[in-house]
């Protein structure tokens, strides 16, 4: 990452308590790792409630707001950090569009996820949306990374 033109990133990546649940972190891993982006930091843990009111500030008033912060407390999660270039786009395209009905066959979404009939979306991934985001929430997960 330290080539000027280079635009190698860092992202965050969390599989939300329904991946967990269903066993499918194995595969968000290997999904990562086979499209040639480097896990760098890993952990499992059981988010609290304002670490989670951080990570979803923007969100704050937002119908979804509440069923979203339960359904995030509701189980473990597995936070990772992912590196490479364009991986913040690239993981993005991997997971699919948030909504697993229409997500693509092939994106992470698209083969593993569903529209679960719930107050909120549960869709197994997260990723960042931006560099800046990735930073901020890199920073909330790993606060010494």
């Amino acid at each position: 990452m330290t080539n000027a033109n280079s635009s190698a990133q860092r992202t965050l990546i969390l599989v939300k308590p329904d991946g967990v649940r269903r066993g499918l972190v194995g595969e968000v891993i290997a999904r990562v790792e086979r499209k040639g982006y480097k896990i760098s930091a890993l952990r499992m843990l059981s988010a609290d409630k304002s670490m989670l009111e951080t990570h979803y500030a923007e969100h704050k008033g937002k119908p979804f707001y509440e069923p979203l912060m339960e359904f995030m407390l509701s189980g473990p999660i597995v936070a990772m950090i992912a590196e490479g270039e364009r991986v913040i786009e690239g993981f993005r395209s991997l997971a699919g569009a948030t909504d697993p009905t229409v997500a693509a066959p092939g994106s992470i979404r698209g083969d593993l996820a569903r529209d679960q009939g719930t107050r909120v979306v549960q869709n197994i991934v997260h990723g960042s949306d931006s560099p800046e985001s990735a930073e901020r929430e890199i920073k909330i997960f790993f606060p010494n990374n």
